[in-house]
């Protein structure tokens, strides 16, 4: 392989990898705003550090599911890790939304 040529990934894989920077933007976008929340910078719901470690149990499981779900209906390597990665997209985009929803007093 040439060095200079540039490298053409498979329309799965770009998929793939817009989805991971989707889910990495909005996860850092919530940690900062939680610990704004935290630090008392910002107003934050009672429940949230609770709901901060409880969602997570819920992700991992929902995401080992989808990619053995995946796995045994025999799809690709890509379709296997993108059904993983949704249930932390679901998760992270409603967290961004919500923490950043401007609230009226």
């Amino acid at each position: 392989m040439n060095p200079m040529m540039p490298m053409i990934l498979p329309a799965s894989q770009v998929r793939l990898v817009s989805q991971f920077a989707r889910i990495a933007i909005e996860s850092n976008m919530v940690i900062g705003l939680r610990m704004a929340g935290m630090m008392g910078l910002m107003v934050q719901a009672p429940g949230e550090p609770f709901r901060m470690v409880a969602e997570k149990h819920a992700a991992v499981s929902e995401s080992l599911f989808a990619m053995a779900s995946a796995g045994l209906r025999g799809h690709s390597t890509e379709r296997m890790l993108s059904a993983g990665m949704r249930p932390y997209g679901r998760r992270t985009r409603a967290n961004s939304r919500r923490l950043s929803a401007v609230k009226s007093g």
